[in-house]
């Protein structure tokens, strides 16, 4: 089999975000609704794509509508979907949330028995070239449950720990047997990547850590070569071995902030495949993500890299 060589390669959930086009009611009282691709990894694919990124994600949909959807909506927006497989037993997973402007925004996923994307298999792993992809990202989602665990497993042994294997702690309880669970996978996880992403939440479950330079400093003891904490109203944290950048929030008026944190990933591969310090990287993800969180839906907000660089100059000290 002829495998595909990617900018990026993404790892992880796919599904199909329902979200309300009225603001500031509960979803009993919401009459109309968008239909979005979503999903944290699918997102972080998309938002890379939009910086002319050759991207591909390895997940999977039902065999049904919502499924072929996925499929369409994935190539309209530039990502390879060859290694997004179909998968007979289990419908595609449908993601309801509520918007409730500027910092409240309840999910309600509907992932049961069990999501697809779960079910990634090593089979799928050869339709993609993990060693030679520039950027791998995975989530800490993908380790939920088997045999998607395993998988990550697989792919991270095809890499032995290359530059630029990107572990995004997205940590979901609702997702997880107990945080002890979350916590002993997350820390093998740690052994096989080189950046790790988090809010102080997350890399709680992590390191055990809130502070954020403690926290950086433990991901970075992990032998992760760069960690980034994000601080919500008080900015993003990155530690290197030899290196510590903290730069301040965007603030924009926020419409829903749940597609912030992905945009943020998407523009995090971009700036390390052009070669930007990390100050300068920091700064164009904070803003993508401020984009984003200024708009309603997820996938179709990411932005293009002429839209952050023009409100990135407008707000350069």
């Amino acid at each position: 089999m002829t495998t595909s060589t990617h900018d990026v390669v993404v790892m992880g959930r796919l599904g199909v975000d329902i979200y309300p086009l009225q603001d500031g009611v509960g979803l009993e009282q919401v009459s109309t609704f968008g239909k979005y691709l979503g999903g944290s990894a699918a997102n972080v694919a998309v938002a890379a794509a939009r910086y002319s990124r050759s991207v591909a994600l390895v997940s999977r949909t039902g065999n049904d509508p919502f499924g072929r959807y996925l499929h369409e909506e994935l190539k309209r927006l530039g990502v390879d979907d060859r290694a997004v497989a179909v998968d007979d037993r289990f419908p595609t997973p449908v993601t309801f949330c509520e918007i409730f402007p500027p910092d409240d925004f309840p999910l309600y996923f509907y992932r049961e028995p069990k999501a697809p994307d779960l079910n990634i298999s090593s089979e799928q792993l050869d339709e993609i070239d993990f060693g030679s992809a520039r950027i791998v990202w995975t989530t800490v989602t993908g380790l939920t449950q088997e045999p998607s665990y395993g998988t990550h497993l697989e792919a991270w042994s095809r890499r032995a720990r290359r530059e630029h294997t990107i572990l995004d702690l997205d940590y979901r309880p609702m997702f997880w047997e107990s945080p002890t669970q979350a916590s002993e996978r997350v820390a093998e996880a740690l052994q096989h990547v080189t950046v790790a992403v988090g809010n102080r939440e997350e890399c709680e479950i992590a390191v055990a850590e809130t502070d954020p330079h403690r926290a950086a400093d433990a991901l970075l003891e992990r032998g992760v070569e760069l960690a980034i904490v994000k601080q919500g109203p008080r900015g993003v944290l990155a530690k290197t071995a030899d290196e510590v950048v903290e730069v301040p929030p965007h603030f924009v008026d926020v419409v829903n902030g749940l597609g912030a944190g992905d945009a943020f990933g998407g523009a995090l591969c971009h700036g390390l495949l052009s070669g930007w310090g990390l100050e300068r990287i920091l700064r164009f993800a904070n803003v993508a993500g401020a984009i984003v969180a200024s708009r309603r839906e997820c996938s179709t907000a990411m932005p293009h890299e002429a839209e952050v660089l023009a409100r990135l100059e407008g707000v350069r000290p």
